[in-house]
């Protein structure tokens, strides 16, 4: 019986467990942290061997393979003397994809990952396919796979989820676009968080398919340095292409197969460019595997988007709020800020992660009118924007942060939460602080 050792018992670690206990390892799973109730509680009633607040070296050493959490970096001392001893150290989604034969598409990105993961979900599944979505979004590939094996499944993939991969070949991969976060598990090298994107397509063949943003910078230097096997099948806003989604006029066009289908751009139930964006690769993806016209036009005009992100929370006085809680770097908000076409009140603020705000300059002046920022550290920004806005006040609590909000804003207005930063220092993560927001602004 092979000994399998899992690393991090959280999501993916507790769905890895389960998984390997079904197909016949011996299991011992070991965190260094805490172990949630509800996790501690399924490993105890599926009798898996579990250890918190510590890792027993000697135990973990008499693995024959180790699956990792994607938090946990490849350069800590236990990781190394693994890799040392010849020990293979997988991720989750590497060790899932080994018990499944189905159609696998792969989608990573540092923005719209999320939405784009969904919205191709729900343009399978309306479309009458037998899929399932895991991955980087709600259960883990592994613990889905115990309980179900869809035909299809569309996978939301993290750069940390695709660093622990050998094997894992999609049939289908998107990267969204790249931009840079989380550098400080890459040495601060773009170059090696690019490349760690780019291992989504590290095992395609040339039967299978490789969908991206033409006009992102980062994934056009990607294509010159990492060769490509698999069909390449790129987006862009500008038209046409050979094969692949664009627009023209106030439509979008996807042709794929020599085949070309069109669909108003104004029938989007979501906004913003980076949107029509998300839209054009989960649609490419749905014509690949063969989903009727009607019905992606369709299920594109009833799609509801990501909790959290760009959310439409209450329209109050005439005044829309905004839950864009997930923006946790400066693309992200950028994105949020375009889409905006009403005076915009802005929340911003948070744990800054080498921030450069001036970015966004341009479009504070056109469409701020006041910034409310909510962080223990705001000084950056006040530095930045202080003399470029009407109104700027500082805040430490959401509810604070709503109310001046509230007071502020006039008929017609947008109040737009999207902190372009991290959500520690005074929230659990970017969700608490979302569903912080929605609350706050119903006790209003």
């Amino acid at each position: 019986m092979e000994y399998l050792v899992v690393l991090g018992a959280g999501e993916s670690g507790v769905g890895t467990a389960l998984l390997g206990k079904q197909k016949g390892y011996k299991v011992f799973v070991s965190d260094k942290g805490k172990v949630q109730k509800k996790y501690k509680d399924v490993l105890e009633h599926f009798e898996i061997i579990w250890e918190e607040e510590k890792h027993n070296e000697e135990e973990i050493l008499k693995a024959d393979l180790v699956v990792k959490s994607p938090g946990i970096p490849d350069n800590i001392p236990l990781v190394k003397k693994l890799v040392e001893f010849g020990i293979p150290v997988l991720s989750e989604i590497e060790f899932a994809a080994r018990f499944t034969d189905a159609v696998l598409i792969g989608i990573t990105g540092s923005n719209g990952k999320t939405t784009t993961t969904m919205l191709t979900y729900h343009l399978l599944k309306e479309g009458g396919m037998d899929v399932g979505m895991a991955g980087n979004i709600g259960d883990s590939f592994a613990k889905m796979l115990t309980e179900t094996n869809h035909k299809y499944y569309v996978l939301e993939l993290s750069s940390f989820q695709l660093d622990g991969i050998s094997e894992f070949r999609p049939h289908i991969s998107v990267i969204t676009n790249i931009t840079p976060d989380h550098l400080d598990r890459y040495d601060n090298s773009f170059e090696k968080y690019a490349a760690a994107k780019f291992r989504i397509t590290k095992n395609q063949q040339t039967s299978d398919y490789f969908i991206y943003d033409e006009e992102d910078n980062a994934i056009n230097e990607g294509l010159k340095k990492h060769p490509i096997n698999s069909k390449k099948i790129p987006f862009s806003i500008k038209g046409p292409l050979e094969e692949g989604a664009w627009i023209e006029g106030d439509k979008i066009y996807i042709k794929t197969f020599n085949k070309t289908f069109k669909m108003k751009k104004d029938s989007l139930a979501l906004e913003g460019i980076h949107n029509l964006k998300n839209t054009m690769a989960a649609a490419t993806v749905a014509k690949l595997v063969g989903i009727r016209k009607e019905s992606i036009r369709n299920s594109i005009q009833n799609f509801q988007g990501a909790e959290h992100r760009l959310e439409k929370v209450l329209k109050i006085h005439h005044v829309q709020y905004i839950n864009d809680s997930k923006a946790t770097n400066v693309n992200a908000t950028y994105y949020a800020l375009d889409s905006m076409n009403t005076p915009t009140v802005w929340i911003v603020g948070g744990v800054d992660k080498g921030n450069d705000y001036r970015a966004f300059m341009p479009l504070v002046r056109e469409k701020v009118k006041a910034i409310i920022c909510l962080g223990l550290d705001n000084e950056k920004l006040k530095e930045v924007f202080g003399s470029v806005v009407e109104l700027f006040v500082e805040t430490y609590a959401m509810s604070e942060a709503v109310k001046v909000a509230y007071k502020i804003a006039e008929r017609g207005d947008s109040v737009l939460l999207s902190p372009a930063c991290a959500s520690f220092d005074l929230f659990k993560n970017y969700e608490d602080r979302g569903n912080q927001f929605k609350e706050a602004i119903k006790n209003l």
